[in-house]
């Protein structure tokens, strides 16, 4: 019980974050859209609280932040964006907490397939819904809004998500393991 309140606590805290950081770049929407500010929290959400949390977080921010904020726009962007961040959170969280170890390399590992898999999904609904409203997507155009204009950002969260997550691990508010957690170790006495 303990356990889901801290979660659902720092959950709440990442919420808050992912509503608050794309302000910081607000004023210039082209640097908002290169370094990714609403992603940060949603992919530190699934590594620290888990997948469940990283997904219903990832899945609410952008839809919650075009509600009160009116940014980012509802249709195609932000129903998306909900379906891409819903997998960076569920896809990190999950890889991450069946790694053997628990370590920056598999939180690295972990960081890049969830953000392949993530901007598969956002390529997905944004042809669907596209294509739904009479415009295309060309595959020119998902990998220019995927990945070239994203690159900025994805070297922001390849450098900043680990440094944050050492620096918690230092704290001792995160753990890295060598070992799965749940994983039995036998010892052999000689």
């Amino acid at each position: 019980m303990k356990q889901n309140i801290k979660n659902m606590t720092l959950a709440a805290m990442f919420l808050a974050l992912g509503l608050v950081l794309p302000m910081l770049t607000g004023q210039i929407p082209q640097i908002g859209n290169m370094l990714l500010p609403m992603h940060i929290p949603v992919f530190l959400c699934g590594l620290i609280c888990g997948w469940q949390w990283g997904g219903v977080v990832g899945f609410i921010v952008p839809l919650l932040r075009s509600a009160i904020f009116g940014v980012p726009i509802f249709f195609p962007t932000a129903t998306a964006m909900a379906f891409e961040l819903m997998t960076y959170g569920l896809v990190v969280g999950l890889l991450y907490s069946i790694s053997k170890w628990q370590c920056i390399r598999a939180l690295y590992r972990c960081l890049i397939i969830a953000m392949l898999a993530g901007r598969a999904v956002w390529g997905i609904v944004q042809a669907f819904q596209l294509g739904l409203s009479g415009s295309g997507l060309t595959w020119k155009i998902f990998m220019t809004e995927a990945f070239v204009n994203a690159i900025p950002g994805i070297l922001v969260q390849l450098i900043l998500i680990p440094t944050i997550m050492v620096a918690l691990n230092r704290t001792g508010m995160v753990h890295f393991h060598r070992e799965h957690p749940t994983a039995v170790s036998v010892e052999h006495d000689t």
